[in-house]
């Protein structure tokens, strides 16, 4: 799904405020903490609560085995001023070979309301379609979450209706927001210098 150069863990995307890089083992604190927080973990599906330490461990051996494999891509947000402590996690992946390739994210409560997920998103986004031949690439959020909503807006995605979904991991159905964003679009209001795709140092 993503070309060679994404496959390796000196791989990094910079922004003018973040670099998006591979997870690795010191990022399992931030993660358990930033993600173990309720506020976080109850808008999204993937999360369990309680989340605990061997799932922190577990979830950055997953990712970066399918960075590996170039199946997806996961990358945490780091701000470039303290490159090593992640705030968040940004992705792109898929659940099976014939299925929809899907934007994912979340960010810890601390960094919420300074447009670091609109900047990440977007950027991941466009290394995506410059970097890859995908024509298209949804994206869901809960009806309750208007941040998350805005990211996607922002970033270019297009509505296309509204569905009730499983959370496995909360109980039951929620109903969430879906979008997509297809690859014309994308080029047609893509403007700006591209951002800079780097090895860590």
């Amino acid at each position: 799904m993503f070309p060679d150069l994404f496959r390796d863990d000196v791989f990094r995307i910079e922004t003018r405020r973040l670099w998006l890089r591979w997870p690795t083992a010191r990022d399992a604190e931030s993660i358990l903490r930033l993600a173990g927080d309720p506020a976080v973990a109850d808008m999204t599906a993937g999360i369990p609560l309680p989340f605990e330490r061997a799932a922190a461990d577990a979830f950055i051996v997953a990712s970066r085995a399918g960075n590996a494999a170039g199946s997806g891509l996961i990358l945490v947000l780091a701000e470039r001023a303290r490159p090593g402590r992640a705030i968040g996690v940004v992705s792109i992946t898929r659940e099976a070979a014939d299925a929809p390739t899907h934007l994912g994210y979340w960010l810890g409560r601390s960094s919420w309301g300074s447009g670091l997920m609109t900047e990440a998103a977007d950027a991941l986004v466009r290394a995506w379609f410059e970097w890859t031949p995908a024509t298209r690439l949804d994206a869901s959020a809960r009806v309750t979450n208007a941040a998350s909503r805005r990211v996607l807006e922002k970033t270019g995605f297009v509505w296309t209706g509204r569905a009730m979904t499983p959370f496995p991991l909360r109980g039951g159905e929620h109903e969430v927001d879906r979008f997509r964003l297809d690859r014309g679009r994308w080029f047609a209001r893509a403007a700006g210098e591209p951002p800079a795709l780097a090895a860590a140092e």
